[in-house]
């Protein structure tokens, strides 16, 4: 697709990728997410001439008024559609509940503006692949998910480590996200629900490190598993547990829960000649990762291996300075297209496995699958039960 073509949807021709200009940004949600995450961000990069916010758009009137008065931003909206109209922006940052993520998305790339959209992506598999299906074929634009863990110093040095097998191949790896939640947590109507939440913590908890551990491992090809209800009375599962085996051989264990008093997140990856280990909570530093090396292996060497360079901590701030780089080159961007599904189709898998006591492929999970439409997959004991209409009850 050239720069000058019409985008299939939308009336508006797209423009070149940004050079020479401010990207011109657009807010969508002014909740937590957006208050403390992407706004500072996008902030900061206004702060050395990358972007200016230019609208913030919210269902409620008086909160995107107050957002945008708080933060300088000149437009304040209520109708995204109408937002996209008038302002036209570069990329819209989408920090809205799952539900809303597959309309929001496709009307932004529908208007030629790229995305940045908080995780989890969309809902369900089906979801993405219609918002992969509105994304320019060359030059975008592009939907990227917020997958912050994966950037930073830490991260890149040890992708780079692996990448080049410099410790030998990866073996054996654990990925947990053992977190707390409490009965008030899920006080929240919306918790603890597919058609609301997308998942349990498979799919809103633990998404993080199980995108982080596929980037480091590369490609997956099968999954086996088990979720169980030990706690909360909601829909979802409260934990599960998966096993995953890895194109290249290497096999993972994989814990999500939310009923971990001691809360932590850890990636550990057992090399031929090293181990490796990631080990916080809600975000790492250079601090945060430990390379153990083998008996054997030459001191100046396993010395190498702790250089990681100057410390760039993960963050949407990182992952937002990459963006914007592929938005001025007019490439994808990680994290977007089948790169940014991968983590979902895991997700689905893992519950397909759970929930049907059997193994599951890679690629597997397509249309015609009940897991690529919701990730519960109809199955007895896990889909949402219908109300019972009270005729049916007095019959």
């Amino acid at each position: 697709m050239s720069t000058s073509e019409t985008h299939p949807g939308t009336s508006q021709a797209l423009s070149a990728p940004p050079a020479g200009r401010r990207i011109r940004a657009a807010v969508i949600g002014t909740g937590a997410i957006g208050r403390g995450s992407h706004l500072p961000a996008l902030a900061r990069l206004a702060e050395e001439g990358e972007t200016e916010v230019v609208a913030a758009v919210d269902i409620d009137a008086t909160a995107v008024e107050e957002f945008c008065r708080a933060n300088g931003i000149p437009h304040a909206y209520t109708d995204l559609e109408q937002m996209l109209r008038e302002q036209r922006p570069d990329l819209v940052s989408i920090c809205t509940p799952p539900t809303l993520h597959r309309e929001q998305t496709i009307a932004a790339l529908r208007a030629g503006a790229w995305v940045w959209c908080e995780k989890p992506p969309v809902p369900t598999l089906a979801d993405y692949d219609a918002v992969e299906a509105e994304e320019g074929k060359d030059g975008g634009p592009y939907a990227s998910i917020v997958f912050q863990h994966r950037f930073g110093s830490g991260s890149r040095h040890i992708r780079r480590l692996l990448a080049e097998q410099a410790m030998g191949r990866p073996l054996v790896a654990h990925c947990q996200t053992t977190w707390y939640r409490d009965t008030a947590y899920y006080a929240v109507p919306w918790r603890g629900r597919w058609a609301t939440e997308g998942g349990g913590p498979a799919m809103g908890h633990g998404i993080h490190q199980m995108d982080l551990l596929l980037d480091l491992l590369g490609p997956w090809r099968e999954v086996r598993a088990m979720a169980g209800r030990l706690v909360h009375d909601v829909e979802t599962e409260d934990v599960s547990t998966a096993l995953i085996r890895f194109e290249s051989g290497a096999m993972a264990t994989v814990v999500n829960s939310v009923l971990s008093p001691d809360e932590v997140s850890r990636i550990r990856i057992d090399c031929e000649r090293a181990t490796v280990e990631l080990t916080h909570l809600y975000g790492h530093s250079n601090a945060n990762w430990r390379i153990t090396p083998a008996p054997g292996v030459p001191g100046d060497e396993a010395a190498a291996w702790q250089d990681f360079g100057a410390d760039v901590p993960s963050s949407h701030l990182e992952q937002l300075r990459e963006l914007v780089a592929s938005m001025r080159a007019g490439e994808r961007p990680r994290s977007s297209g089948a790169d940014g599904r991968t983590s979902l189709e895991l997700i689905a898998a893992i519950y397909k496995a759970a929930f049907t006591d059997t193994t599951v492929k890679a690629g597997e999970i397509g249309p015609g699958d009940p897991f690529h439409t919701a990730m519960h997959g109809g199955a007895p004991g896990w889909a949402p039960v219908a109300p019972v209409a009270a005729e049916e009850v007095s019959a």
